[in-house]
């Protein structure tokens, strides 16, 4: 794993979004990194009616894709990273930003209080 993506990343990537026109250098990183926590998080969002899942076995194939990598920590070590990081109050980000912490692979978000905060990013998010 070369980097660990934001939960935007992921949903862009599945989708084959537009966005990504704007980051034509992601491919170099692949395969991706993905934490549980925003297969968590899209399935919230998905829940909450603000994205929708066309797919209904969309955990299973993004599991699946070898694209991504889901990449699993400790519960416990996820969320001692998370207790030092108060510039947020997303759970979600802080959650993701730990997991970058805590494995030592950059980030790749487009957040602007991630990109303004966490030390770890993809260079070319600088």
């Amino acid at each position: 794993m070369t980097c660990l993506l934001d939960t935007h990343f992921v949903v862009w990537l599945t989708r084959k979004s537009g966005r990504l026109r704007n980051y034509p250098w992601l491919r170099l990183y692949e395969p991706w990194g993905v934490s549980a926590v925003s297969l968590l998080e899209i399935q919230l969002l998905s829940e909450a009616g603000r994205i929708s899942l066309s797919n209904p076995r969309f955990m299973e194939t993004l599991m699946t894709d070898p694209r991504f990598e889901i990449d699993e920590v400790s519960v416990v070590a996820l969320i001692q990273r998370s207790l030092e990081l108060h510039w947020t109050r997303d759970p979600f980000d802080r959650l993701i930003a730990a997991h970058s912490r805590l494995r030592r692979v950059p980030l790749c978000s487009v957040d602007t209080v991630i990109l303004a905060n966490h030390k770890l990013l993809l260079p070319e998010l600088r």
